[in-house]
């Protein structure tokens, strides 16, 4: 009934089993409570896991590819994804965060002045200054490091990195916080250098290795994401990220907004539908021939069917679905949709749980 979510695809010189993607998450979850879930999305049938938020440095406040304990953590996300025929890809970021700025945020935390939405709009109105003001050895450093962090990844076993288009590379991208006057800002071809850098990092050190750019696209009228590109800018973008090694798009809305729009609950004003962002992937298509993922609400088997006999896409990510019942997959390509246990996009324990600090979840956890 779903050749085509069941039919394997070249994705960027990776053949995934299926059209399933997990998309890269944020879980907030211990290592082993990390694990287990992951395992269990694996084990469900999805073609691939995006390891969400992987950092191309070392990082002290989680894992990372330079540390004993990190590489042994990753290692182990993979050795289990392979087990159940699933491959997994690296999204390798870099954070736009000004340290300083969240310093001195520390104290209204503490002591619950500042909520978590008023801590992530003061990290936000951060960003601009400090990528603007960011000195060009920093850059350089940063963007090889990408290089790095992928020969690591690829030694743990990853299938696939991913350029993360929002966070660092995404904010140099947009016109929003890039208001620099050398090289890497102003026209778009100069905004899209960073990315272009990093991306090139990793085709120098790897040749052969996949690819995947999160390209995070933003609106205006209605205004929608404040990182990223403006569709009408993916004519310049698209083509500099293809020649510099991308071999496939997952293609989103910008980030550096509020979650609720990233996140989309049902009833969300303007990204209520099923397939909300797949218009942005429709603007990808037009520009390029590399397979692309969708993201944004997918979860309806007959849609996603539909939308891929279309050629709107060419795989189907989600989070939030594969968080709610891992077996999607399974379910759907072994006849038995009707017992899927569909997310609801209520947000309250994933994104709920996020915020809360008790990591992602989902309210048919309490049911069980």
């Amino acid at each position: 009934m779903y050749d085509i979510i069941s039919s394997p695809v070249d994705y960027g010189g990776l053949t995934l089993k299926n059209r399933i993607i997990f998309a890269p998450t944020t879980l907030g979850l211990s290592e082993e409570e990390q694990a287990a879930k992951l395992e269990a999305i694996a084990a469900g049938g999805c073609a691939m896991i995006i390891l969400g938020d992987v950092p191309v440095g070392r990082h002290g406040f989680g894992p990372d590819l330079f540390s004993k304990k990190g590489t042994a953590h990753y290692k182990r996300l993979v050795d289990a994804a392979h087990s159940h025929g699933c491959m997994i890809c690296a999204q390798l970021h870099q954070s736009d965060s000004d340290l300083m700025a969240i310093l001195k945020c520390v104290p209204g935390v503490l002591t619950k002045r500042l909520s978590p939405d008023d801590l992530r709009e003061r990290l936000n109105q951060a960003v601009g200054p400090y990528i603007t003001k960011l000195p060009t050895a920093k850059i350089a450093r940063i963007t090889a490091s990408f290089g790095e962090a992928a020969v690591r990844a690829r030694a743990l076993g990853f299938d696939m990195v991913q350029v993360h288009g929002d966070r660092m590379c995404g904010s140099f991208s947009s016109s929003v916080f890039n208001h620099r006057t050398d090289g890497y800002g102003g026209g778009p071809t100069h905004r899209a250098r960073f990315a272009v850098e990093a991306v090139s990092a990793i085709r120098r050190r790897l040749p052969d290795m996949p690819i995947d750019y999160k390209l995070a696209v933003r609106m205006e009228d209605p205004h929608y994401g404040n990182a990223g590109v403006l569709a009408s800018e993916l004519p310049v973008f698209v083509p500099l990220l293809e020649r510099a090694g991308v071999t496939s798009f997952h293609v989103a809305l910008a980030d550096h907004s509020a979650l609720t729009d990233t996140i989309p609950p049902a009833k969300h004003p303007y990204f209520s539908a099923q397939g909300c962002f797949l218009p942005f992937c429709d603007a990808v298509r037009a520009v390029t021939d590399l397979p692309v993922c969708a993201v944004g609400g997918l979860n309806d088997p007959d849609f996603i069917e539909e939308q891929l006999h279309a050629g709107r896409m060419d795989c189907a990510a989600m989070s939030r679905q594969l968080i709610a019942d891992p077996e999607w997959p399974n379910k759907v390509m072994g006849g038995q949709a009707s017992t899927v246990r569909r997310c609801v996009r209520c947000n309250k324990a994933c994104l709920g749980g996020l915020m809360a600090h008790k990591g992602v979840h989902c309210i048919y956890e309490r049911k069980n």
